[in-house]
């Protein structure tokens, strides 16, 4: 920050308008009561001091100071207990003592992000000894409660909002943008909740200010799901349509209630959309869960970021297009506008086509600074795919557009994004090349799968037709035999079954053409389809044969027999169903009936290998009149 920004926020040029010139809550909806008020104004300078103090002492380190509301006691304790982690809190929590009415709370939230020399607890630790220590210097009254930005967001992550709601209460003194932030966020969102609480899934901040970029003028970004599944009035459409257009009004409502003048920008996506979108894996959804801090949730998007963080959603062809697509569009626009644009767009130009390549390659997109690492790891040294050199001239383009960043390089000269230009679009087409490789290594990958998913569907039909074991080069003769022959399957699927055999010793010959690997993936899929239908259709009819259906009464019962245990329904007909089970002896007599349930008998059933084998032996007819009565009727050809 600059020696001009140093000032408190209400008083720089630039955000007049935002935060009144004195440090009182900005409208109505924060607005405190008249003592506290006078207070303020009595204790402004002390205040105000206390803030030059500390912003001389971490300069921008400090992200926001604001004078709290005298807490209710037990949000003294909570506050304390945030002062001092490390300490356990009482089993039993001590009588609230009454509040010191001359204590004046502030709260002095701290930006820790690029805290790498010592641990955040150890930051904190610090930071809380120095600032209590200024405050006392300045009044003994002054109790600042200092908070690091980590803190405060795994508090949201954790489903703890009290913090959130004392920040929308209190009076900026001091404001990098933050506090501003999450007090109109937290008002909307007060707001959203209250009219449609049950359809609001998930209510997250994101944009520059969670990725520790705030500015006094940054837009404040959140994005609102809601949930569509069970909509019945209207479409989803026109859901989605109603609610927007009314959460985006209680959005101006907000700025005009806390005079925060900053735009929120509001995305709503209704929760149908959303999944979509996330299990196709959407860049634009990548960035949401990865950088987003939920200010309202119901158990939803924890989940979702961290199936994100341990690479289990992956990303789709199309949004792999759209990275790589993204490289070439940028190459193109710094070639016209070379300095304009200059070391920016070089760098993203480099750095998507290289995120996409790891998604090819089945790889979530690692941060930019860990791109070059990862690409080096698996397609110079795992894969042997890739030239260090390229990997190299990433890395150069991210430290370069580092140091300018940090201000440690002011400017590039002509020559230099020359240099990068002639680097980068080497890179580009090295990538371009790397995508071929990739793609043709992951075909053979699948034809290999497909390989092995037929052949093991083939042993599962044969083994219901009675072959138990079949070897691997006598697929095609025991599969025209007991298949083919006998008209259970078309000749049409032993041809594909041969064009799969045959692409497989390709493969393994290493001749394996594009040709092969296109009509396998083409075929393979309505021999699957009937394979599984085949099993299905077999083991149906093999299961029927287990069952016994009977009358007695007005009902109707079963009696399903699977080789030594036996489960009885007693009313098909019935929501609710009652089933027992019971062992079975050899002779076919049924034990001892005990509860049983719908679950366990499907589980049961499941688990039945050879269904063709049972039998059903007289006796089990005796015993089912002592289950039913003995008017009960055995129904054939049901």
């Amino acid at each position: 920050m600059s020696k001009k920004d140093k000032r408190p926020y209400s008083q720089t040029k630039e955000n007049a308008g935002n935060v009144p010139a004195q440090p009182t809550p900005p409208g109505p909806a924060a607005q405190l009561p008249k003592d506290v008020q006078e207070k303020l104004e009595a204790i402004k300078s002390k205040l105000e001091k206390f803030q030059k103090k500390i912003l001389e002492k971490f300069d921008k380190y400090i992200v926001g100071v604001a004078l709290m509301p005298p807490p209710k006691p037990e949000e003294l304790q909570q506050l304390q207990q945030l002062q001092n982690p490390q300490q356990p809190a009482p089993a039993v929590p001590p009588a609230p003592a009454p509040e010191d009415k001359d204590k004046i709370h502030v709260l002095v939230l701290v930006d820790d992000s690029d805290s790498k020399t010592m641990s955040k607890i150890e930051l904190k630790d610090k930071l809380t000894a120095i600032i209590q220590t200024i405050g006392k210097e300045i009044d003994p009254n002054i109790t600042p409660q200092t908070l690091i930005l980590s803190e405060l967001w795994q508090n949201c992550f954790d489903a703890k909002y009290e913090l959130l709601q004392l920040i929308a209460l209190s009076a900026p003194i001091y404001d990098t943008g933050m506090l501003q932030a999450i007090k109109i966020a937290e008002v909307h969102k007060t707001m959203v909740l209250k009219k449609f609480e049950k359809y609001i899934v998930s209510y997250v901040l994101a944009g520059s200010l969670v990725q520790g970029k705030a500015t006094p003028t940054s837009d404040i970004d959140v994005w609102i799901v809601i949930d569509d599944t069970d909509v019945k009035r209207m479409t989803r459409v026109e859901l989605k349509d109603k609610l927007r257009a009314i959460i985006i009004g209680m959005g101006i409502e907000a700025g005009e209630l806390t005079g925060i003048k900053n735009k929120i920008n509001i995305q709503v996506y209704i929760l149908t959309d959303f999944w979509d979108s996330l299990r196709e894996a959407n860049p634009v959804i990548f960035t949401l869960l990865r950088d987003g801090v939920p200010f309202f949730d119901r158990g939803i998007f924890m989940p979702w970021k961290q199936l994100l963080k341990m690479g289990k959603i992956k990303p789709s062809a199309e949004a792999i297009d759209i990275f790589m697509g993204s490289g070439e569009q940028v190459i193109r626009r710094v070639q016209l506008k070379l300095n304009e644009i200059g070391m920016e767009d070089i760098y993203y130009a480099l750095l998507t086509p290289s995120q996409a390549a790891l998604m090819l390659y089945g790889v979530a997109p690692p941060a930019p600074k860990e791109t070059g690492k990862l690409m080096r790891e698996i397609f110079v040294h795992k894969e042997k795919l890739l030239e260090d050199k390229f990997v190299k001239t990433l890395e150069k383009v991210v430290e370069i557009r580092k140091a300018i960043e940090h201000g440690d390089k002011k400017e590039l000269s002509g020559k230099e994004i020359d240099d990068l230009m002639g680097d980068g679009d080497k890179y580009l087409k090295r990538i371009k090349r790397l995508f071929t490789q990739i793609e043709k290594i992951r075909e053979q990958h699948d034809m290999l799968n497909v390989y092995d998913t037929v052949t093991t569907v083939i042993r599962d039909v044969l083994r219901l037709e009675g072959v138990e074991k079949v070897k691997e080069n006598e697929i095609l003769h025991v599969v025209e035999d007991k298949l083919v022959s006998e008209g259970k399957m078309p000749s049409k699927f032993l041809k594909t079954i041969q064009d799969i055999v045959r692409a497989k010793k390709d493969y393994d010959d290493g001749k394996l053409s594009k040709v092969e690997i296109e009509k396998v993936h083409r075929e393979s899929g309505a021999l699957i389809k009937f394979l599984v239908e085949h099993m299905q259709r077999k083991r149906s009819r093999e299961l029927e044969r287990l069952k016994i259906r009977v009358k007695y009464g007005e009902k109707f019962g079963e009696a399903i027999l699977l080789g030594n245990e036996a489960f009885i329904t007693y009313d098909l007909d019935s929501e609710e169903k009652e089933i027992t089970k019971a062992k079975l002896s050899p002779d076919g007599r049924l034990g001892t009936l005990e509860k049983s349930s719908l679950e366990e008998m499907e589980k049961a059933l499941a688990n039945v290998k050879s269904p063709n084998k049972s039998s059903i032996k007289e006796s089990i007819f005796e015993d089912l009149k002592k289950v039913f009565g003995k008017d009960v009727e055995i129904l054939m050809s049901y």
